[in-house]
């Protein structure tokens, strides 16, 4: 188990199987030392688990729980690229998440510091990356969060 699991286990936290795409696009595309990960939803086993909009459906504490499962996919499509070990990161990069939402929510960030607070309790300062958060009055199959990344491995 490497460091980063160590720490997944910590927090009670266990990788998903990495997902299929939905489409006609890869998981994950490596560039040099960049590894940058599609979009990944709030899935595990194939269900998705948070659908609805953020401000109507869904809170925005569960909205940060649904940022948190889509960082625990993105990892698991990162262990894929890192030959199944995460301890090749050496930075997150940069996160981009967007929210279903209502209309007149503003509160983005906080949801997805789901992901981000992820990131940085299994990397530490390794784990701190620039980001964007945005909303969307739809995302694929209704689902309540989507975010993407970018990550910095050792070859």
């Amino acid at each position: 188990m490497t460091e980063a699991e160590e720490k997944l286990a910590a927090l009670g936290l266990t990788l998903p199987q990495a997902g299929t795409p939905r489409g006609t696009y890869v998981p994950f595309v490596r560039v040099g030392d960049l590894v940058f990960i599609s979009g990944q939803g709030p899935r595990r086993d194939g269900q998705l688990l948070y659908a609805g909009k953020v401000g109507a459906e869904r809170t925005p504490e569960e909205g940060y729980e649904a940022a948190k499962l889509c960082a625990l996919n993105l990892l698991a499509q990162l262990k894929v690229a890192c030959d199944g070990d995460l301890d090749r990161v050496t930075q997150v990069v940069r996160v981009a998440g967007l929210v279903h939402c209502v209309d007149t929510f503003e509160a983005h960030p906080g949801v997805i510091n789901g992901a981000s607070d992820l990131f940085c309790a299994v990397f530490g300062e390794r784990g701190r990356h620039a980001r964007i958060a945005s909303g969307a009055s739809s995302l694929p199959s209704g689902m309540t969060v989507e975010v993407e990344a970018c990550f910095a491995i050792k070859p």
